[in-house]
């Protein structure tokens, strides 16, 4: 695979894990493509739109109840601010149930788009914490423990090794295991062939499942709203374009601003105000098992090579209530077989690396959409077509949630933008250029 400097399609065709470690640039594009803030008439697009005096009267709906969306309605609701979060199904029930729910920013490039990442990486211990209020983030699968990741064939070794020096070229805490070191670390693993191996030891894992029933039960306390099985069918607008209602099955939800986190649909409900949020097609399998007692003395995640030529990797982590979620080839790769034939095959696969998974059932999920903006990377911040208007879009909602919760509520809340993070993520990249 080959990783972009700058914005760009990152979907490629599905590769076996010994090509996941294609290098970045030695010398990536550090300049952030800072949008100029966006003025709608005499206004400031999104600044100001609440204030201290009014915030009991502003109302925020929130479209999605995924784990950025529940996160962005909590975050909002902890201000004091009125939230209606409504979700077509159940919430939790889209991307959110088949994300691998890795925490990382392994492989993340550009730098700036790495960074981000990182900064969310480190917030989640103290978001955790805040959420369920005791401080105990386990209460959400919140487990730190690192990945481990090795590969059989020379060239993977000669990729790989080159990956972890340009990772720890930017202060990533990765770096390479001998054998002996992985089969001392997870003595449980059966690795076989074996030409490089590393260690990223800062990333972890949790259980978005939790995390939004934790979200749902702090808007509870609150007295706001949660609509689950309801579809946003349009808007109503005011003269001056901002959007007063939100058109539901369950009737108009009056409203001051509108957060759009509803993953592969926002592109969908985005357009039906003119607003361009392009995605790519992005399907994927995860499977589950019956729950096994730990079988992973130290690691969260464990990355392994094909065991056949031509297959993808298995990666594998162990869940909260002991059962296990297996996956295959990168988080970009498409995949669509949701079929118990094709979960039995990818347990035997993760069994050959670990031998005592093999007493546990494997459980198909059926394959899902993920939402992927068009260049793979977030798109989050108000629109210029509809001021009142927030995109909360990305595919690594998983990691990304803290931090982009946390800037989406100040946004919101406060009015003050920030450009200086969020500069190349806005909505606005993707306008129609003029042609002249």
């Amino acid at each position: 695979m080959q990783w972009a400097e700058r914005a760009a399609p990152i979907l490629p065709s599905t590769v076996s894990s010994n090509t996941r470690y294609a290098v970045g640039p030695s010398l990536p594009n550090l300049v952030m493509r800072c949008l100029p803030t966006v003025r709608c008439g005499s206004g400031t697009v999104g600044a100001a739109l609440m204030t201290t005096h009014s915030r009991h009267s502003q109302h925020v709906v929130v479209v999605g109840a995924g784990i950025l969306g529940a996160c962005i309605a909590w975050r909002i609701c902890e201000r004091g601010f009125p939230v209606t979060l409504i979700d077509k199904s159940e919430p939790g029930s889209g991307a959110s149930s088949h994300s691998f729910a890795m925490i990382n920013a392994d492989a993340k490039f550009p730098l700036h788009y790495h960074n981000l990442n990182r900064r969310s990486q480190d917030m989640w211990t103290r978001f955790a914490a805040e959420l369920v209020r005791d401080g105990d983030g386990t209460r959400l699968g919140l487990r730190w423990g690192g990945k481990l990741t090795w590969v059989s064939d020379a060239d993977a070794a000669a990729r790989l090794e080159a990956h972890v020096r340009q990772m720890q070229s930017w202060g990533y805490p990765m770096r390479l295991l001998n054998k002996s070191e992985l089969s001392d670390m997870e003595p449980g693993l059966k690795v076989g062939s074996m030409t490089a191996a590393a260690y990223s030891e800062n990333e972890g894992q949790v259980e978005p499942q939790l995390v939004i029933e934790a979200c749902l039960h702090r808007l509870a306390e609150r007295n706001c709203d949660v609509c689950r099985n309801t579809e946003v069918t349009g808007y109503a607008l005011t003269r001056a374009g901002r959007v007063k209602a939100v058109k539901t099955t369950s009737g108009d939800i009056h409203c001051d601003v509108v957060v759009l986190a509803a993953g592969s649909d926002t592109t969908r409900l985005a357009s039906r105000l003119g607003v361009h949020v392009p995605q790519e097609t992005s399907s994927g399998v995860v499977i589950r098992t019956t729950p096994l007692p730990p079988l992973l003395r130290r690691t969260t995640v464990i990355y392994a090579p094909p065991t056949v030529a031509g297959e993808p990797e298995v990666h594998f982590r162990q869940c909260a209530d002991g059962g296990f979620m297996v996956g295959e080839g990168d988080q970009e790769t498409h995949a669509e077989d949701g079929s118990q034939a094709h979960a039995d095959e990818l347990l035997a696969r993760a069994s050959s690396h670990l031998p005592e998974l093999a007493q546990a059932r494997a459980v198909a999920v059926p394959a899902g959409l993920r939402p992927l903006p068009a260049d793979g990377y977030p798109a989050i911040g108000f629109t210029t077509q509809v001021p009142n208007v927030y995109i909360a879009l990305t595919h690594s909602g998983v990691t990304l949630a803290p931090v982009l919760s946390q800037l989406a509520a100040q946004e919101i809340c406060d009015g003050v933008l920030a450009d200086a993070v969020l500069g190349p993520y806005r909505p606005q990249r993707f306008a129609p250029r003029s042609v002249g």
